[in-house]
């Protein structure tokens, strides 16, 4: 498969699309930093990022939906990550974000979670989304809030993950409409 036969979505500064080779060198960048790693799993060297950043396109080559790379469609830079999510004995269907350092705090978080819910909600007929967020993760749960979820209570992931502390964010594509009308993304193919 090309990426040519995966989903692209556009919002008015972002393009979400399948991960590509030359976005690693930002990822790694941010698994590098503490404090954009912290909740997703901690500080990595670059050959353990290299085999994490490999999961999101094995992801959809297998499932056929995964985390989408987040690019600035005004300069081609990779932004970070966004989107569905659900691996094996996950708590449910998640739709989750990272972001590079340079990017955090300009809306770019929300704005690309809520193209990632809509396609989970239109085109894998989703009937809920969830948000795995550690309960120290102040900032994810703000965004989490602004995009509709209510704060459903402690869930335990999988292994690797069993130990970490996290609660679910979630709501059910019903809540999401009214909240959400206008601000789908062109949801390309």
């Amino acid at each position: 498969m090309s990426t040519g036969d995966f989903p692209r979505l556009t919002t008015e500064r972002l393009l979400l699309r399948v991960p590509e080779a030359g976005d690693f060198e930002r990822y790694a960048q941010m698994l590098a930093d503490e404090d954009s790693a912290r909740h997703i799993g901690g500080v990595l060297e670059r050959g353990a990022a290299w085999r994490r950043f490999l999961q999101m396109p094995g992801a959809w080559l297998v499932q056929g939906f995964a985390m989408f790379s987040i690019v600035d469609r005004a300069d081609g830079r990779w932004l970070g990550q966004a989107g569905p999510w659900q691996p094996d004995g996950w708590p449910g269907t998640e739709v989750g974000w990272a972001l590079h350092p340079d990017a955090a705090g300009r809306g770019i978080a929300f704005e690309a979670a809520t193209a990632a819910i809509d396609w989970a909600f239109e085109r894998l007929g989703w009937s809920e989304v969830i948000h795995c967020i550690a309960p120290d993760n102040l900032r994810s749960q703000r965004l989490a809030q602004r995009l509709g979820s209510r704060l459903r209570g402690p869930v335990r992931l999988p292994v690797p993950f069993d130990d970490a502390v996290v609660e679910a964010w979630g709501q059910s594509r019903q809540s999401w409409r009214p909240a959400t009308a206008g601000t789908a993304a062109d949801q390309g193919t």
